[in-house]
């Protein structure tokens, strides 16, 4: 991405979502490139293993009940499984605590299974808190808020429980909060599209890029798992090939243009190819690429709303 991903074909005046200037848009996205690759090659251990539908679903329901951001919610995925992965390794590697024996391996992990158990729901509470502090469109959630909500969910905590889970986070993350998350690159990207390209109306793609989002992120293991056999051409691929695809599982990138070319397609088919060498230009990422993960996507679409069409 050493060229200029951004033409300079039109006045910043005209910018369809904010006025910013060509080579600030350039150098966004050169950043945002930057940081989705050295998010690529420092993976930790177990990634996604807290991005399960379940756990996404009660994210997204957090954060739309208490009137977030959308954006809040897919920073707040993030920050839960990055804590996650730290807060277990870091327990299971703590020395043996009074009353456990080291010929008790198994019932040492069962109780730390336990703690979590108590733990996780404010531990994932506080990473909502945490993203939505973060925002740019965020409204503070008061503690008493706080409270009330999580009592009307069967969490009975105190204001001091709440913030010393939030703090607890915190130290966990090293205070590192600045993580990628997908509705960045989807919306940069979208930005950027609308600058590119005058005829693509990116503000009406904009709310139809959240609904495609969401269904990827909710639906994200048989849409990857799909994706996969396409891209491996095997219905039954190896265990190698499946580690070797989990770097595409938590690329931003590619997810964000999938989800503009899935909702591009929907909006203006006649234009598709174009968005899709636009796309292509602005990010690396081959047409092919772009095509299969949007065609999997839109089939899997189609798959969902196919059965309440018939009924």
């Amino acid at each position: 991405m050493a060229k200029r991903l951004i033409r300079s074909t039109r006045q910043p005046d005209d910018l369809r979502f904010q006025h910013v200037s060509a080579d600030l848009l350039n150098d966004f996205l050169v950043n945002l490139n930057k940081k989705n690759k050295e998010n690529l090659n420092s993976l930790p251990n177990c990634p996604g293993v807290f991005k399960q539908k379940r756990l996404v679903e009660c994210i997204l329901h957090i954060s739309q009940e208490l009137e977030l951001d959308p954006l809040v919610g897919y920073h707040a995925i993030e920050l839960l499984q990055r804590f996650m992965v730290k807060h277990l390794s870091d327990m299971l590697t703590t020395p043996t605590p009074p009353g456990a024996t080291a010929a008790e391996p198994r019932s040492y992990e069962d109780a730390i299974i336990d703690q979590l158990k108590d733990q996780f729901p404010l531990i994932l509470f506080s990473c909502v808190q945490l993203a939505n502090k973060l925002s740019l469109h965020h409204h503070m959630i008061r503690l008493d808020i706080a409270v009330n909500f999580l009592h009307s969910v069967g969490l009975g905590v105190s204001k001091k429980a709440i913030l010393e889970s939030e703090l607890m986070v915190l130290k966990g993350l090293e205070f590192r909060l600045s993580v990628p998350n997908p509705q960045t690159y989807v919306e940069t990207l979208l930005e950027v599209l609308g600058h590119n390209e005058p005829s693509i109306r990116a503000e009406r793609l904009h709310p139809l890029c959240h609904h495609v989002l969401r269904f990827v992120t909710l639906q994200k293991d048989v849409v990857y798992d799909t994706l996969l056999r396409v891209t491996t051409r095997c219905a039954s691929p190896s265990r190698e090939q499946r580690e070797k695809f989990v770097t595409v599982t938590e690329d931003c990138m590619l997810l964000g243009v999938a989800v503009i070319a899935v909702a591009s397609f929907i909006q203006y088919v006649t234009k598709w190819e174009q968005v899709i060498g636009e796309l292509s230009h602005m990010t690396g990422i081959s047409r092919k690429s772009i095509s299969d993960f949007a065609h999997v996507t839109l089939v899997h679409i189609v798959g969902e709303s196919s059965p309440a069409e018939n009924t």
